[in-house]
């Protein structure tokens, strides 16, 4: 890991974090419990675990979105309050103008954090170039296919080089292929600034190609099961690092302790008992 990976004070920190929300019927229901985890400034963590386990909510708490109903979040060591221009937040769905250009989308960031125009349309088209859209400037988002679509995701988030980057699923909507092309187009740009990343998955192949560290939420309420740290060498190609002999013993140990999760939640949802769940092992 790198120096500023082992600083002291880390770049995320949930102490005992519990999240409940009020249900339409008036109940609680609780989403996360005495959840500790914490993430180095540099760091790349990927979170995995069974649907339903608390993985968004986590990113919710540490964007400031919501606040934990007990325990703490900490960025840098300080209390999350609100949103913080330091952190960068990636969705699952586009978060797009439709009716702006992609030149426009990506200057908008910059904009609306009081950077003169002529300023924001310059590092948008410099951040345009680096994600491959050179030449795509002027097309609006539904002219693109859905792996550009990505690239202008991605350049919208990073233009504002955020010291934390929060991503919730971004990949999941993408064929096989264009998905191993974005997740080495992440890590590429990841490495220019180094921002501490929490990256939400289904896939552990995609947590264990990217991540420096893999964290394991129990079914829900979730909380830390298991840490596993990726000593796999950087920089990675996803394409590649899979077949990597190390990567394949890396999986074999996270997946044994996802796998009674994973079963375990399906067990809930189709009544039937963890063990006759049919995942496989």
């Amino acid at each position: 890991m790198n120096e500023t990976a082992s600083s002291a004070v880390p770049a995320i920190e949930l102490r005992g974090a519990t999240k409940r929300f009020r249900t339409p019927s008036g109940g609680i229901y609780t989403a996360l419990r005495d959840l500790d985890m914490t993430v180095a400034p540099g760091e790349f963590c990927a979170v995995v675990g069974p649907t339903g386990c608390g993985k968004s909510t986590t990113l919710s708490l540490v964007s400031g979105l919501e606040q934990a109903s007990v325990g703490q979040t900490l960025i840098h060591g300080e209390p999350v309050n609100g949103i913080d221009p330091r952190v960068g937040f990636m969705f699952q769905t586009d978060a797009v103008f439709p009716w702006k250009s992609v030149l426009d989308n990506v200057a908008a960031g910059p904009q609306f954090r009081g950077a003169p125009k002529k300023e924001a349309v310059a590092r948008a088209r410099d951040w345009l170039r680096r994600v491959g859209l050179s030449g795509f400037e002027d097309r609006l988002p539904h002219q693109l296919s859905g792996g550009m679509r990505k690239r202008v995701a991605l350049a919208q988030t990073l233009i504002n080089e955020p010291e934390i980057l929060l991503m919730d699923e971004p990949f999941s909507a993408l064929d096989v292929q264009t998905r191993q092309i974005m997740s080495d187009e992440l890590l590429s740009l990841w490495e220019l600034t180094r921002p501490a990343v929490v990256f939400v998955t289904h896939d552990l192949e995609e947590a264990i190609a990217l991540a420096d560290k893999v964290v394991v939420l129990t079914v829900g309420p979730g909380t830390v099961k298991d840490t596993y740290h990726i000593d796999l060498p950087r920089p990675r190609k996803v394409q590649e690092i899979r077949f990597h002999p190390r990567f394949i013993e890396l999986y074999e140990h996270i997946w044994s302790s996802l796998r009674d999760e994973v079963q375990t939640a399906y067990a809930r949802t189709a009544g039937v008992p963890p063990q006759k769940a049919g995942v496989p092992s």
